[in-house]
């Protein structure tokens, strides 16, 4: 007998930071956190990853912030504009979510990276050199790919430098009823997630496509971080073409609220 599809979704580190970031309103300013009691509001910003086990295959969607953060991000100055709640020595980071679940990176045979920002492909070496395949868009490999120096805006070089990423074209149905949709205006090649569960029906994890259930509208409300904005509201409208198609729930990026009315792993699952 087939074991049917699951998901789950995996805590991988809170990061706080200036709403403006994520939703653009008229007369915001961004601040920094020595500055986060000046106004707009300053927010819990989650992170997750996604875990499909199929019966094809174990797929790994995203991996969150990484535990080194305040070193990492120091040159870029991103440690004092998203600062990690987390305890870098406690569980809320990916590898914690993994082992929680007993299991290690080489278990994951299909990594697929939204896109290459410094929240989402952070802890991608994890899996390098071993069994798992590690999939992003190939305009988002392009792009990143032609920076020189160590960052450029929120790509940091070493969370990819020497992995060897596997370029996806187009939307694509990786396994049944898993399709990796293509959402670019975040950055070049940001992703989203396609998933039809056996008995919960479809979810989209829209990653930084469709960052808060506010910017979703409509009318969608765009962000400070968007690489060309008129893609991205075609990306968002694409989705929404999906939803009213098939019936989905969308999972918005970083919306706090959202991220804690989720089950999430270990104990939360979807089916």
């Amino acid at each position: 007998m087939t074991v049917p599809m699951t998901v789950r979704i995996l805590p991988t580190g809170v990061m706080q930071t200036d709403q403006t970031w994520l939703l653009l309103k008229g007369g915001q300013t961004i601040v920094d956190r020595h500055h986060r009691d000046a106004p707009p509001p300053w927010v819990d910003c989650p992170t997750h990853a996604v875990l499909i086990d199929h019966p094809e295959g174990r797929v790994l969607w995203d991996t969150g912030v990484p535990r080194d953060w305040e070193q990492r991000w120091e040159p870029t100055g991103f440690h004092d504009f998203f600062p990690v709640t987390d305890d870098p020595a406690g569980p809320g980071y990916l590898d914690g979510a993994i082992a929680a679940l007993e299991l290690a990176p080489s278990d994951i045979d299909l990594l697929v990276l939204s896109h290459l920002h410094f929240d989402h492909a952070a802890n991608a070496s994890l899996f390098a050199g071993g069994k798992t395949r590690i999939l992003a868009s190939s305009d988002e490999i392009e792009g990143a790919r032609a920076i020189e120096g160590y960052s450029a805006g929120a790509h940091i070089v070493s969370d990819y430098a020497g992995l060897d990423l596997e370029p996806v074209s187009g939307d694509v149905e990786l396994l049944p009823g898993v399709k990796l949709i293509q959402t670019p205006g975040h950055t070049w090649g940001t992703m989203s997630l396609q998933v039809d569960l056996p008995e919960e029906g479809t979810k989209i994890f829209a990653s930084d496509a469709v960052y808060l259930s506010e910017s979703w509208g409509p009318p969608a409300v765009g962000a400070a971080i968007v690489w060309d904005n008129l893609r991205w509201l075609e990306s968002v409208e694409k989705l929404r073409g999906i939803v009213e198609q098939t019936g989905a729930e969308i999972i918005f990026g970083h919306d706090a609220g959202q991220y804690d009315a989720m089950r999430l792993s270990p104990e939360g699952v979807y089916r």
